[in-house]
């Protein structure tokens, strides 16, 4: 809204400092200084407001030491994310921007079926919350929409650089690319020439298939949106874990929006340019300000829990920039933490299921799963495994950054 208020004011009146609100640097900066400042500020009362409903966590007795401590802490403060989030968003943003109108519905919609699944756990005391079906349900839903909004829509779409065989470079940059075009390209991380196709996954067999793409392109992004979604929902287990480690993952991925949205560093890094696509790095600066301002109240021992509000909103949110910013072969390397929390589930119910139908009895490969449990059966401080969860997220965000170089 300041946005479209400052250009008024500098198309009207000239009025002094207005033109600032053109620069995307600015809007960033103003960004995660707001959302910081109203999680911090805010967060105190929300949490407050939490206590005095006695909307707390009700906590699962599963051995591990400290938890009986956790009990009645607050949850639900992923509505602390989402706010500090979506305040300055609206002010900052294009709000006519498709891909910026997309993460606020990622945002909103994953947050009304994380609220419902807290509320039933909290007020209806059913431990289990929202059925499994119906949040997976909400999350196809959201994931059709979004790929297909990807898919179809005329705003969506790329300039790949020209290669020149020979003869002089043209020195304007719009004459380096291509003409806008829709196109279902991705990025291959380590390759040389990492553009892919989606449609070349059907074009192969007769290229009359390739206006069908949709039918590969669109349950792609929905696997991406689920999977990631429930990765972070998985990780939110110990204090901090999943907003710290959630946070490296999209200032990478704010990155990746700023270049790919620059036509000069899209030129000089030889990958495509996405028109229009640089208004993200607005949103991920104000989700990253209120992940950061979030952790004040979350590092252990935590004032408050995210709840399923916030952990499905954050996975949901992150696929769905990275998938805009055409980085979603990234995801294993860049959401590594996401990953190995859920392949350590599906590892420990898929052996406990072999051995018990071969041997009659049930056995597991770590002390318990999610992953960082099995380092607190181990007997490691919970603070302790989330400050190495994090330097690992660190370690796996700079390489997927380093991709950008490294063909």
């Amino acid at each position: 809204m300041l946005y479209y208020f400052f250009e008024f004011l500098e198309q009207k009146f000239q009025f002094p400092g207005a033109t600032l609100f053109q620069f995307l640097s600015f809007r960033a900066s103003m960004a995660i200084i707001l959302s910081s400042a109203f999680t911090l500020i805010y967060g105190r009362i929300i949490i407050r407001f939490l206590k005095a409903k006695q909307i707390g966590e009700s906590v699962r007795d599963l051995g591990l030491e400290g938890q009986k401590e956790k009990a009645g802490t607050p949850t639900m403060g992923g509505i602390i994310i989402i706010l500090g989030t979506l305040i300055p968003v609206l002010l900052l943003a294009r709000l006519d921007n498709i891909y910026i109108q997309l993460l606020i519905a990622t945002t909103l919609s994953l947050g009304v079926i994380g609220l419902v699944d807290d509320y039933i756990k909290t007020f209806k005391k059913d431990k289990e919350g929202l059925k499994g079906r119906f949040k997976v349900a909400g999350q196809l839903v959201l994931g059709l929409v979004v790929g297909s909004v990807l898919y179809f829509h005329p705003g969506v779409t790329v300039k790949e650089e020209i290669r020149w065989q020979g003869g002089e470079k043209p020195t304007n940059f719009q004459e380096v690319f291509t003409p806008e075009k829709k196109s279902t390209l991705t990025t291959i991380p380590l390759f040389k020439d990492n553009a892919f196709d989606y449609s070349n996954l059907l074009s192969w067999i007769s290229p009359d298939l390739k206006e069908y793409t949709w039918i590969i392109f669109i349950p792609i992004v929905v696997f991406i949106i689920v999977a990631v979604s429930n990765g972070a929902n998985l990780t939110d287990g110990i204090d901090g874990l999943a907003a710290g480690s959630s946070a490296i993952m999209v200032l990478a991925l704010g990155i990746f929006a700023w270049v790919s949205g620059n036509l000069i560093f899209s030129d000089y890094l030889n990958i495509m340019y996405i028109p229009n696509v640089g208004e993200v790095v607005i949103f991920v600066a104000a989700f990253s300000g209120a992940l950061i301002g979030f952790l004040w109240y979350n590092t252990y021992p935590a004032s408050v829990f995210m709840g399923d509000t916030g952990s499905l909103t954050i996975g949901g949110v992150i696929a769905v920039i990275a998938l805009i910013v055409r980085k979603e072969l990234l995801i294993p390397l860049l959401c590594g933490i996401f990953l190995i929390e859920n392949l350590s589930v599906v590892i420990q119910v898929g052996y406990f299921k072999y051995s018990r139908n071969k041997t009659g009895v049930g056995k597991r490969i770590f002390k318990m799963a999610p992953l960082h449990h099995h380092y607190q059966k181990l007997g490691l401080h919970e603070s302790k495994i989330v400050a190495r969860f994090w330097i690992i997220g660190i370690l796996l965000a700079v390489l997927s950054i380093v991709t950008l170089k490294i063909r």
